[in-house]
């Protein structure tokens, strides 16, 4: 039988009718509903008369007054707020230069769904697990689609698997190929690399100290890191370690300033990332340099891999000496490579979001060890308590790595991901609605509308999180963690579109910090307060420095 419906806070003119059944169960009413009105999650539709909430299906098709109204999670359907903004800049002064803790303080003002409008775009932003998980959803309502409004716009390539759209045949092949090379299994077998770059660098780091000298962490870990992503990636020593001095490899620099080059660009408005001159054209620039080195770096693993036979994916993935070497020479069930003209771009992503992303949060890390009282010493000991370091520092820097002996120190793992919780490396993963939709809350947002869950704000919502801005790794064993919402804590995004490198990059941070750590004790040096760079397309810490002490 047919029946009408609206959304509380719409007019009554605007309501539908849709045929019910009768022997229809109330969640079928439910998502029958949610579709005809583009409610993403339509378990959180409540009915309503007049004077009532109607609970079943007989109660809703027998009501006596029509139309019947519709609330979301108990709310009218309402549009997200915002800071009113000024003419031309928009949001851009109440956001800019803190934008974690702006937009945090905006959540607290505004509601769990913010709009923001800066040079001309208009951006939302979500700090509720709830809403995050519909944005990660690749789905009829959310996808990555990267418009103007999207953060990654400036750097957007069809071709590429983080920085193209979803719904793309490229993506779709990217998806297929790529994932195998960085999947559990693949990742043991480079699970030496990892551990030989962390001993290359101690040279450095034991000169450091008997110069008695400080260092930038982030400058180092970016060496580190890159040295690292060059190995796996591309099969290229970046000799970042040669010396204390070594310089960056231009592979390195290159990335970095595409990433700093886009986030300053994007910030300012698309009239801005059209002018002829300034940064704008040095992001041109950039982009050729970067696309030049990588084909360079991929034209000599072809060249040195030239007899190496093809292979099925998974079978490629063990047996390849780097990413691009497995691109080069995996075929699927059919027997078809990866296309030689995509291999390009997805090196980019690959070799970039690999080192930008380590790097920060090795620093980080460090960070959070020289911070919070008592952290540095539980991690020694555990590393002690599992033979890693020898009785007395006996011996150290001598264990074989693997992942079951990585993973099985759980303090290591706790200490990593309360830092990722409260000090994570990315915090922008932009997503895009397909038409107009109705979030968790009853928030409408309009077709072609950029969300962001934005990570700091979920890790840090008091409504998820028992006292969270308290440095807790302890907190990852108790009952409250053990049920949180599955999207309260999304280090590395979730969903079909979430982070495929995130084996390898746990798996890295967690051998490279436990090889520094155990063969150095590190200090703070300085007093001033560690800001982090807000013209970045990740949170990176730019003026903390430490000491590294060799152990005796």
């Amino acid at each position: 039988m047919k029946c009408q419906f609206y959304l509380v806070g719409d007019d009554l003119s605007t309501a539908q009718s849709i045929d019910a059944d009768p022997r229809w169960k109330f969640e079928d009413l439910q998502r029958a509903v949610g579709a005809v009105f583009h409610v993403a999650l339509p378990t959180g539709i409540s009915f309503h008369s007049d004077t009532e909430t109607l609970s079943s299906v007989a109660d809703i098709l027998s009501a006596p007054t029509s139309p019947i109204g519709l609330r979301i999670d108990g709310n009218a359907v309402q549009t997200p707020q915002g800071p009113p903004g000024l003419p031309l800049v928009g949001s851009f002064y109440e956001i800019f230069p803190d934008h974690l803790g702006n937009h945090y303080r905006l959540f607290r003002k505004y509601g769990p769904v913010i709009k923001t409008t800066n040079m001309g775009k208009t951006t939302y932003l979500t700090d509720d697990p709830q809403v995050a998980a519909v944005c990660f959803a690749e789905s009829a309502y959310m996808t990555k689609k990267i418009n103007e409004s999207h953060p990654l716009w400036g750097v957007k390539d069809n071709t590429a698997i983080f920085i193209g759209d979803t719904e793309t045949e490229n993506w779709r092949l990217a998806h297929k190929y790529l994932p195998p090379a960085m999947g559990p299994r693949a990742v043991r077998h480079y699970t030496g690399l990892m551990q030989d770059c962390a001993r290359k660098s101690f040279p450095v780091f034991d000169e450091l100290d008997a110069r008695d000298e400080s260092w930038n962490v982030y400058q180092y870990m970016v060496k580190l890191a890159s040295q690292t992503i060059g190995s796996f990636s591309l099969g290229k020593d970046f000799h970042h370690f040669d010396t204390v001095d070594s310089p960056l490899h231009p592979i390195v620099t290159n990335i970095a300033s595409l990433l700093s080059l886009n986030k300053k660009i994007t910030a300012r408005g698309e009239w801005y990332r059209h002018l002829p001159f300034g940064d704008p054209a040095r992001l041109r620039h950039v982009q050729h340099t970067i696309y030049t080195l990588l084909q360079d770096a991929i034209d000599d693993v072809a060249a040195a891999s030239s007899s190496t036979p093809d292979a099925p994916m998974h079978e490629a993935a063990l047996s390849a000496s780097c990413v691009v070497d497995y691109l080069l020479h995996a075929v699927d069930d059919q027997g078809h490579h990866f296309p030689p003209g995509l291999i390009l771009a997805n090196m980019l992503i690959v070799t970039g979001a690999g080192f930008t992303t380590t790097s920060a949060l090795l620093s980080w890390l460090i960070y959070c060890l020289v911070t919070y009282d008592g952290v540095q010493d539980r991690l020694y000991a555990e590393l002690l308590d599992h033979r890693i370091v020898g009785p007395n520092g006996s011996h150290r820097n001598q264990t074989t790595w693997t992942p079951d002996l990585a993973h099985s120190l759980p303090y290591l793992d706790n200490f990593i991901k309360e830092t990722q919780r409260l000090h994570n490396a990315s915090f922008q993963p932009g997503r895009t609605t397909k038409t107009d939709t109705i979030l968790p809350g009853g928030y409408r947002l309009p077709a072609d509308s950029v969300i962001i869950p934005a990570l700091y704000a979920i890790h840090t919502n008091p409504k998820t999180w028992r006292d969270p801005f308290r440095f807790d790794p302890d907190r990852w064993g108790s009952d409250e963690v053990k049920h949180r919402h599955r999207c309260a804590y999304v280090p590395f995004a979730t969903g079909p579109r979430g982070c495929i490198g995130f084996n390898f990059a746990l798996l890295e941070v967690k051998i490279l910090l436990a090889e520094l750590v155990s063969r150095y004790e590190f200090v703070r040096d300085g007093l001033d307060a560690v800001e982090y760079d807000p013209e970045f397309q990740l949170i990176r810490p730019l003026n903390f420095y430490v000491r590294a002490r060799r152990r005796v």
